[in-house]
């Protein structure tokens, strides 16, 4: 008897962290890619690599003069301005996989006040995603995290109109690189 309860304790703890995530999405599978600066990789070679490896890889050209920006959209869509998302009030972080040899900040980008599309500007709530430049790592990101201006008495995401997320590297050196294995949202 001891033993069957200590084996069921056992299986209730390993699988009580994957039933926060199990109809979760990975964007990295999912979603189109969109990305904006100085890399070696085109929009389209970052995609074909996602689609054959599972996996979203930026280089830094040779001498960077300004940010690398990588996107991707919450609900997929035909552009990198499509509708915005609401989140369920129950989903309460991200998870990202991910390697990198510089500082990222993770914007989340919020849609427009009447929630019928993403446009450039506005509001985008940050945080970091440390250097991890030698293995891969997860990180569990609370919605509660990100902020405007990455200010901790910074406005907070509403996760009701939530567009996309956006990978910024704002001071790129030639050859950084970033790598991500998965970007999984609670439901």
């Amino acid at each position: 008897m001891i033993r069957l309860s200590i084996s069921v304790f056992v299986i209730l703890f390993l699988t009580s962290g994957f039933s926060e995530m199990k109809d979760a999405t990975n964007l990295v599978k999912s979603n189109y890619w969109y990305i904006a600066g100085p890399s070696k990789e085109s929009q389209e070679t970052i995609n074909m690599i996602r689609q054959k490896e599972g996996i979203v890889r930026v280089t830094a050209n040779d001498n960077p003069i300004k940010e690398i920006e990588l996107n991707v959209m919450i609900t997929a869509s035909e552009s990198n301005d499509g509708i915005a998302t609401d989140l369920s009030s129950s989903s309460k972080f991200v998870s990202i996989t991910y390697k990198s040899s510089q500082l990222i900040k993770l914007q989340a980008r919020e849609g427009n006040e009447e929630g019928t599309g993403c446009v450039h500007g506005g509001s985008h709530p940050r945080v970091d995603l440390p250097a991890s430049p030698n293995k891969f790592t997860t990180i569990k990101i609370s919605w509660t995290d990100f902020r405007q201006d990455g200010l901790s008495n910074g406005k907070l995401l509403n996760i009701h109109n939530l567009c996309k997320f956006n990978f910024v590297n704002y001071n790129p050196i030639s050859g950084s690189l970033l790598e991500i294995k998965s970007v999984i949202i609670q439901n």
